[in-house]
């Protein structure tokens, strides 16, 4: 009995472990520049929907921090983009990976 419990509760912690790993790994997304602050290295973009239903109404731009490293110099409003996102820990979410499509 005592061993079914350890195991229990390893497999639960490694269920939740791996469930936190998950969310960490980066998402590739597109959408348009709305806005750029090279001072503070944010950028906002409003992603584009996937599917057809209300895909002509896209949602309120999201500002991301950029990684540092990565240029925002050739990058403008306006600008189509695909990019990759990261949640950190307290829920910062940060781009990893910019390119102009």
């Amino acid at each position: 009995m005592k061993i079914a419990k350890i195991l229990s509760a390893g497999i639960a912690a490694l269920t939740i472990l791996s469930s936190g790993a998950l969310a960490q790994q980066a998402q590739t997304q597109t959408g348009t520049i709305t806005g750029i602050n090279r001072l503070n290295d944010t950028i906002a973009i409003k992603q584009m929907q996937s599917g057809t239903v209300g895909a002509n109404n896209g949602g309120a731009s999201e500002e991301f921090k950029v990684q540092k490293g990565q240029s925002l110099e050739d990058l403008h409003a306006g600008d189509k983009v695909t990019f990759s996102v990261t949640t950190e820990t307290g829920g910062n979410r940060t781009i990893t990976k910019l390119q102009r499509q």
